[in-house]
C-alpha cells in the first residue's frame, strides 16, 4: 500500500506505530540540524521532521522538496515537544525513516492555504489547485453530506431515484435551450434539459408514485452568484397526493437535512400567500430573520399639499428600529441608495422619532407633529425609531421598498448568518401578463393545475386565477418550488389555449404528454429544490459557485478548460453546421 494512515488521523494513541504517509508538501522549514515538513491531504496536516544527526542524506534530500512536491514517507510517531493545538494532529509528528519523491511540482501560482493570495479568476483558472485549499474541500465534502441524508431520507420514505435522459425535445417556453445538434438526423436537434418536468410526470402516468433524482439541468440564462449554466436539482415528484402532501413531506426533508447536516432543530416553517408576501414586504421570497414590513401610509400621508404622496398610487412606509440616531449624511447615503438606477427611486422621505418624543421629518413644511404621530403610530414605531417612507406608482414602490429594507438589513447587521427562518410562499398566480408579447405566460410553467376553485374564471378573469403552486424560502432564497400538477387532458388544453398555444402547436410541442393522459394519469405534483443554493445556505455564502468543484464564471466561461471554444471544421461538417461565420 501506498500509505497505512492519512494525514488527518495520527493521534498520540499512535505514539511509537511505524507508518507510511502520502500527500503533498504544504511548507518546509529548515532550521539548519532538522527540517520539518507539514504533510498535506485532504484529511489534514501531519508534520514530518528529518534530522541531520539521524541520516543527513534523507534531511537533504527534505531540503529540497518544493511545494506542492507529492511524496511518499516512511517514519516513526513520536510525541511533539512543541504541540500545535490548532490542528487535530498536532500532538505528534513524524520522525522520518525513508523518503520517496512521486512526482516534483511548478510552484503553484498562488498560495495552497486557507487565506490565499489568489484572485477568484487565477483560482478558477488554476482550480485543480484551488480545490486542494481546505475551505474549497469542506464545501464538496458538506455538499457530499448533504447529498447523502437526502436520499437517506427519500429512501426511507420509499422515492426510487429514477434517471431521465439528458437529451430531449427543446421548447419556446421558459428560459433558453442550450441545444445540440443531431448528427444521425441533419438539421434536428436535441436540447438540454432545464429540468426533468414532463418525464417525471410520466413516471407517475406509469405507476412510480414516488420519484426523486438529485439531477444535473442547463439553462441558457443571463448570470449571477446563484445561478450557472448548468446546476443541480433535488427533483421529487409523487403521485396521489394534494398541496398539504407535498408540503408536509418536504418541509420534513429540508427539517432532516438541516439535523442531519448541520445539527440544528429548524422551527416550524411559515406559511404565507404570496398576496401577503407581496404587501407586507414586496417580493415573493421575503427574509424573515428580521421585521420592518411595509405600512400602507396612503390615508394618513394624502391631501395634505404634498403633491409627490398626493399623485402617488401608493405610500409606503417601514420602520427601521433605533435608527433615529441617524446623521444626515447617514441619511443621504440611503438616499443615493434608492435612486441608483437600477433601483429607481426618485427621493427617498425620512421621520426621526426623537427619544423626547417629538419627531423630525424631510418633510416638515406639508406635515405637523400630529401629523407624522399618526405615520409613526401606523408603523408601530416608538421614540428612537426612524421612519423612511417610498411613494409612486404600486409595484415599482414595493420593489424599491423591497430592497431598501434588505439593504437596511445589511446596514443594522441584522440578518444573523447562524438564523434560519423557512417559508412556505403559497397561492401564485396562476398567469402574468406580459405587456411586449401581449399574451399571458404561465408563472410557474404550463402544467401547473389552477386552484379547483378558480376555475370558473379560467376563462371570464385568468389573472385573478390562483396556482395550485409553493416555493420554499430560506433567508430570502428561494430554495424550491413546485405545484399540483394538471392531470386531466382537457384542462391541460385549456391552460395551452390560455398561453397562446395553437393546437397544432400544442401537440407538436406536448403531444406525447397528452396521449399519455388518456391513458390513466393519477393526480400528481412535486417540486424541485436548488440543491447548490442548500449547499451555499447551509455553507454561509452567498454564491453557489463556492460549492461546484468545477463551475463556470460571471460569462458562463470554464476558464480552466477554455469552454465554450471552437470546434473543428470537420465537425461542423459532419454536423451540417459548416457555416461562414465572420467574427466582428
Amino acid at each position: 500500500m501506498f500509505r497505512s494512515h492519512t494525514n488527518g488521523e495520527l493521534r498520540i494513541t499512535h505514539k511509537d506505530n511505524s507508518v507510511t504517509l502520502c500527500g503533498w508538501v504544504q511548507k518546509t522549514r529548515d532550521l539548519g540540524g532538522m527540517t520539518f515538513v507539514d504533510l498535506r491531504d485532504r484529511y489534514g496536516i501531519t508534520q514530518i521532521v528529518f534530522n541531520m544527526d539521524d541520516d543527513a542524506s534523507l534531511c537533504e534530500e527534505a531540503r529540497k522538496l518544493g511545494r506542492e512536491y507529492v511524496i511518499q514517507v516512511e517514519g516513526v510517531v513520536t510525541e511533539r515537544s512543541n504541540k500545535n493545538n490548532n490542528i487535530p494532529t498536532g500532538d505528534i509528528e513524524i520522525t522520518a525513516s525513508k523518503l520517496v519523491l512521486l512526482n516534483a511540482s511548478k510552484t503553484p501560482p498562488f498560495t495552497i492555504e486557507n487565506d490565499t493570495d489568489g484572485g477568484e479568476e487565477l483560482r478558477m483558472k488554476y482550480r485543480y489547485l484551488d480545490l486542494r485549499r481546505n475551505p474549497v474541500q469542506e464545501n464538496i465534502k458538506l455538499r457530499h453530506q448533504i447529498g447523502l441524508a437526502t436520499r437517506n431520507y427519500m429512501n426511507n420514505l420509499d422515492f426510487l431515484e429514477i434517471e431521465t435522459p439528458y437529451l430531449i425535445k427543446s421548447t419556446p417556453e421558459g428560459a433558453r435551450d442550450f441545444v445540440v445538434p443531431s448528427r444521425m438526423n441533419e438539421g434536428q436537434f436535441y436540447a438540454l434539459p432545464q429540468s426533468p418536468q414532463t418525464f417525471k410526470q410520466l413516471l407517475m402516468v406509469s405507476g412510480y408514485d414516488r420519484y426523486f433524482q438529485i439531477v444535473k439541468c442547463f439553462r441558457d440564462e443571463d448570470l449571477r452568484a446563484d445561478r450557472q449554466p448548468e446546476f443541480t436539482q433535488i427533483d421529487c415528484e409523487m403521485a396521489f397526493v394534494d398541496q398539504e402532501d407535498i408540503l408536509n413531506t418536504f418541509e420534513g426533508l429540508i427539517k432532516h437535512l438541516f439535523k442531519a447536516v448541520k445539527g440544528i432543530e429548524l422551527p416550524e416553517v411559515a406559511r404565507m400567500t404570496f398576496d401577503e408576501a407581496m404587501e407586507q414586504y414586496g417580493c415573493d421570497k421575503p427574509d424573515l430573520r428580521f421585521g420592518m414590513k411595509f405600512n400602507n401610509l396612503n390615508d394618513a400621508t394624502k391631501n395634505k399639499g404634498f403633491k409627490i404622496f398626493d399623485e402617488a398610487e401608493i405610500v409606503l412606509g417601514i420602520c427601521a428600529e433605533g435608527a433615529a440616531s441617524f446623521s444626515r449624511k447617514q441619511l443621504d447615503k440611503l438616499t443615493d441608495f434608492v435612486k441608483r438606477p437600477q433601483i429607481g427611486a426618485k427621493g427617498l422621505v425620512y421621520v426621526k422619532y426623537n427619544e423626547d418624543g417629538s419627531f423630525k421629518s424631510s418633510v416638515d413644511k406639508f406635515y405637523n407633529q400630529e401629523d407624522l404621530k399618526i405615520w409613526a403610530d401606523s408603523c408601530n414605531a416608538k421614540p428612537g425609531d426612524l421612519l423612511l417612507v417610498l411613494s409612486g406608482e404600486l409595484n415599482s414602490t414595493r420593489k424599491q421598498m423591497n430592497e431598501l429594507r434588505l439593504h437596511l438589513g445589511d446596514v443594522l447587521n441584522l440578518k444573523n448568518p447562524n438564523e434560519f427562518k423557512p417559508l412556505w410562499v403559497i397561492d401564485f398566480p396562476l398567469l402574468e401578463w406580459d405587456e411586449e408579447s401581449n399574451r399571458y405566460h404561465a408563472m410557474h410553467h404550463p402544467f401547473t393545475s389552477p386552484k379547483p376553485e378558480d376555475l370558473n374564471k379560467i376563462h371570464t378573469n385568468p389573472g385573478e386565477v390562483k396556482a395550485n403552486a409553493y416555493d420554499m424560502v430560506i433567508n430570502g432564497v428561494e430554495i424550491g418550488g413546485g405545484s399540483i400538477r394538471i392531470h386531466d387532458k382537457e384542462i391541460q388544453n385549456e391552460m395551452f389555449k390560455l398561453l397562446g398555444f395553437t393546437q397544432e402547436e400544442a401537440d407538436e410541442q406536448f403531444g406525447f404528454l397528452m396521449n399519455a393522459f388518456e391513458y390513466g394519469a393519477p393526480p400528481h405534483g412535486g417540486i424541485a429544490f436548488g440543491f447548490d443554493r442548500i449547499c451555499a445556505i447551509f455553507g454561509g455564502s452567498d454564491s453557489i459557485r463556492d460549492y461546484i468543484a468545477f463551475p463556470k464564471n460571471n460569462s458562463g466561461r470554464d476558464v480552466m478548460i477554455d469552454a465554450p471554444s471552437d470546434i473543428d471544421k470537420t465537425q461542423l461538417n459532419e454536423l451540417n453546421l459548416a457555416l461562414d461565420i465572420v467574427k466582428v
